[in-house]
C-alpha cells in the first residue's frame, strides 16, 4: 500500500484590524462599512447610529462623512442610508428630504389649505413681488408669500410678518429685530426662537449668525460681535458668562499650544529608538537573505 504523507495546508494570515474614528476602537474588517461616496471606513454600528441621529436632527438636510477631516464633502446615497437606518426611519429621511426641498425652492410651494397640502409652482415675479398661486389639486387661488385667498388688489405687506434675508451678511437692526420667526440668512429656511440667547446655529446648514442682525458668527469665537454695535449686551447671557466662555476657549488653545511645545522636543529625542525599532525587522531580513546566499556556495 503507498504511504499516506501528511498534507500541511498554510493558515491564512489574519486580516488587519481596521481604526474607527467614530468610536476610537479598532475592528474587524467583517465588521465595517465603506461609504461609496468618499471611500471612509467606520464600524457598522457606529454608521448606523450617526445615520439614525441625522435623520432625527438634520430635518432632511444631506447627510455627510462624519469624518471632520474627509476631503470629500459628498453626502451618503439613498441606498446607503436605506441600508444603515430602519425602514421607517429611512421613509421618514426622505419625506423630510422632499419637504426641505421644497421650502428652499422659491418656484414652489404647500397649498394652504390643511385638507390639501398639495405642492404648487410660484411662477417668477419681479423683486420678490407677490403672485398668486393656484393648486393643481383643490384649484384654490392663494398669494406667494402670506398664503392668505388671493383677490383683487391684494397687498400682503402688512400681513407679513416674517423677516427675509438680505443677499449681505447682515442688516440693520429694525423694528423686525425682536420678531420670533425669521430665515436663515445662509439658506433662508425658516427659524423659530421662543427663548435661549441670540448666537443661532440652523439646522439646515449648521450657519451661525446673530438673531437681531442676522450677521455670520461662523468664526467667532469669543462673541466679540456683542461687544459693540447695535447688537451690544445683546447676547441674552451674563458678562460673567461670557467671560467665562472666552476663558476656557483660551485654556483650551493655551493647552493645546502646551502639549505641542512639550512633545515636540520628546518626539527629537526618541527618533533614534524608533528608527532603532524600525530597522530591526530590516537586519534580519538581511541576514537570512546572506544565509539563503550562502547555503548554495557551500553544498558546491
Amino acid at each position: 500500500m503507498p504511504s499516506s504523507s501528511p498534507i500541511w495546508v498554510e493558515a491564512e494570515a489574519p486580516l488587519p484590524l481596521i481604526f474607527c474614528k467614530l468610536c476610537l476602537s479598532e475592528c474587524p474588517p467583517a465588521a465595517t462599512s465603506r461609504l461609496l461616496t468618499c471611500n471612509c471606513v467606520f464600524c457598522t454600528s457606529c454608521l448606523q447610529q450617526y445615520v439614525q441621529l441625522a435623520i432625527r436632527e438634520g430635518g432632511g438636510a444631506p447627510i455627510t462623512c462624519p469624518d471632520m477631516t474627509c476631503l470629500k464633502t459628498a453626502a451618503l446615497l439613498d441606498s446607503e442610508i436605506t441600508s444603515l437606518a430602519p425602514a421607517d426611519q429611512a421613509q421618514l429621511y426622505q419625506r423630510l428630504k422632499f419637504e426641505r426641498g421644497v421650502q428652499l425652492d422659491p418656484s414652489k410651494t404647500w397649498c394652504p389649505v390643511v385638507e390639501c397640502q398639495a405642492v404648487c409652482s410660484v411662477a417668477p415675479s419681479a423683486e420678490s413681488q407677490p403672485v398668486s398661486v393656484a393648486c393643481p389639486a383643490c384649484s384654490a387661488v392663494f398669494c406667494s408669500l402670506c398664503r392668505v385667498d388671493w383677490r383683487d388688489k391684494h397687498s400682503c405687506s402688512e400681513r407679513q410678518p416674517l423677516t427675509v434675508a438680505s443677499s449681505q451678511d447682515s442688516v440693520n437692526v429694525g423694528c423686525d429685530a425682536d420678531a420670533m420667526v425669521k430665515q436663515c440668512p445662509m439658506c433662508a429656511v425658516f427659524i423659530e426662537r421662543d427663548q435661549g440667547c441670540a448666537q443661532m446655529l440652523c439646522k439646515s446648514c449648521k450657519h451661525t449668525f446673530c438673531w437681531y442682525c442676522l450677521q455670520n458668527l461662523d468664526g467667532d469665537i469669543f462673541l466679540r460681535h456683542y461687544d459693540r454695535g447695535p447688537c451690544r449686551n445683546k447676547l441674552g447671557h451674563s458678562r460673567a458668562s461670557v467671560m467665562w466662555n472666552r476663558t476656557q476657549v483660551v485654556g483650551i488653545l493655551v493647552g493645546v499650544s502646551i502639549i505641542v511645545l512639550v512633545s515636540s522636543p520628546l518626539l527629537l529625542l526618541a527618533s533614534p529608538c524608533i528608527l532603532c525599532v524600525v530597522c530591526k525587522p530590516c537586519k534580519g531580513k538581511k541576514k537570512t537573505k546572506k544565509r539563503e546566499i550562502s547555503q548554495p556556495d557551500s553544498t558546491v
